[in-house]
């Protein structure tokens, strides 16, 4: 007997965790632009912030419409246009024998069948990346290259250097690549053949860190814009002409691998890359409220390092020094959240401290390890009082004294590692940007397209 229940994918579980990350930011934030005193009271500031929002509620909104956009970068004369015409099978975009005939960014929606749903395709044709005004071009491309879930790279021929460069320029935004060679018809079957055997070589080396993370597969040759052909035409009365056709367009190749990486990796490519426009977003909002606060963080560092110093010294028994001192600091952490308008749970406090507690290279472990054997031995000493108040005190105020001084300085660590953490936003908790990508990049499988980014992706 078959469950009712349909088996969920691991990409639509990678979809719908994205969602809720965002909501979650975007609730969290939103009440923070509430509550002025938060802010700083700058208006500055408040309206930067809210800028940053607007950029976590794109993102939200390309989610909800599961719009996937596919970038479409290459020299001029490549035949870009012609390819996004090819796939859409209408002439929606200019093309011509000049060069430069797109002269800006420009949007044509595709929409296939994808795991029997439809599925939003926007396909974003760009100016040559070698056209006069390079630096506005170089801008442009960096911009729809981020804003990109899938990259197309179009080449005509054997690659130029000039096309490598460019090429591993665009590598920098973190997305999947897909190299397609166009006007392949221009070419004799075994030219053509040879041309793509030297591409597959020249991107076999997946252990250079200098090359574009492309693997052979992810090389298609289509011709988008066949050349016309003469044919030979006979006619019922006997008249023979002769008559230029254009051949119908060969991107079947290409159309196959997009719908491939469609079905297999849409919606987790389209989570992973809004959760990092969130991230970049709450991090931004950290930085801009850390750097107003910093003087009024820094005394209140120093006032948890005096009170834990105080607190710890006078008190007798070894183990509550200890879950005191542990406390103090999560009540430090959670304070320092409050005073930067960043919002912080007890259980991220406590992620968060014992985060920086182990990776604190053990140094703050051996200080927790040493008070404790201090704070016996101040306990010790403390009963020891009872029987020699002289030897006895001595023994305690020393021991206190040496403790403290421990316990003042591991505190005033872990609020000056909180700060660092906390300037990154709020982005490990449960539902954190940072821990779903995590969380995402986990479960990719090994033959993804998006394994290959897996070290790239999670920074």
């Amino acid at each position: 007997m078959q469950s009712g229940l349909a088996k969920v994918r691991p990409q639509d579980s990678h979809f719908n965790r994205a969602r809720v990350s965002l909501r979650q930011a975007l609730n969290q934030y939103t009440q923070f632009l509430r509550v002025p005193k938060r802010g700083g009271g700058s208006i500055e500031l408040q309206a930067a912030i809210k800028a940053d929002l607007d950029h976590i509620s794109t993102a939200l909104d390309k989610l909800n419409h599961s719009v996937f956009r596919v970038a479409v970068f290459g020299l001029v004369s490549r035949g870009k246009s012609a390819v996004l015409n090819a796939l859409v099978g209408q002439k929606l975009l200019q093309t011509g024998p000049l060069n430069g005939v797109t002269q800006w960014a420009r949007s044509v929606y595709w929409s296939p069948s994808v795991a029997g749903e439809p599925f939003q395709v926007e396909l974003i044709d760009t100016p040559g990346l070698d056209e006069i005004g390079g630096q506005a071009r170089a801008t442009l491309a960096r911009e729809v290259a981020q804003q990109a879930d899938l990259i197309l790279f179009v080449i005509a021929g054997d690659m130029t250097r000039t096309e490598y460069r460019a090429l591993m320029e665009l590598q920098q935004a973190h997305k999947p690549l897909i190299l397609v060679f166009n006007k392949t018809d221009l070419y004799p079957d075994r030219d053509r053949q040879t041309i793509y055997e030297k591409l597959q070589t020249l991107f076999a080396s997946s252990g250079d860190r200098y090359r574009p993370i492309l693997s052979p597969d992810d090389i298609v040759m289509v011709a988008a814009d066949p050349a016309p052909v003469e044919v030979r035409v006979e006619w019922e009365d006997g008249r023979v002409t002769h008559e230029w056709e254009a051949p119908p367009f060969q991107v079947d190749e290409l159309k196959q691998k997009l719908l491939e990486i469609l079905n297999r990796d849409g919606k987790s490519l389209l989570a992973l890359n809004a959760l990092r426009q969130a991230r970049e977003s709450e991090e931004a909002i950290a930085h801009k409220t850390l750097k107003l606060h910093q003087a009024e963080a820094e005394d209140l560092i120093w006032q948890f390092t005096r009170w834990k110093s105080i607190a710890i010294a006078i008190n007798p028994i070894a183990f509550l020094d200890v879950l005191g001192g542990a406390a103090t600091d999560l009540v430090m952490i959670r304070s320092l959240a409050r005073l930067y308008g960043l919002p912080m749970t007890r259980y991220e406090a406590g992620k968060l401290w014992n985060t920086i507690v182990w990776s604190s290279g053990g140094l703050l472990l051996g200080e927790l390890g040493s008070g404790l054997l201090l704070g016996v031995g101040k306990s010790g000493a403390a009963v020891a009082s009872g029987f020699d108040s002289i030897s006895g005190f001595a023994a305690y105020t020393g021991a206190a004294i040496a403790q403290a001084t421990l316990a003042g300085y591991g505190s005033y660590r872990v609020g000056k590692a909180a700060q660092v953490y906390l300037e990154q936003g709020c982005t490990w908790g449960p539902l954190g940007a940072n821990t779903v990508i995590q969380d995402i990049l986990e479960q990719i499988e090994p033959d993804s397209v998006v394994h290959r980014l897996r070290r790239e992706l999670g920074q």
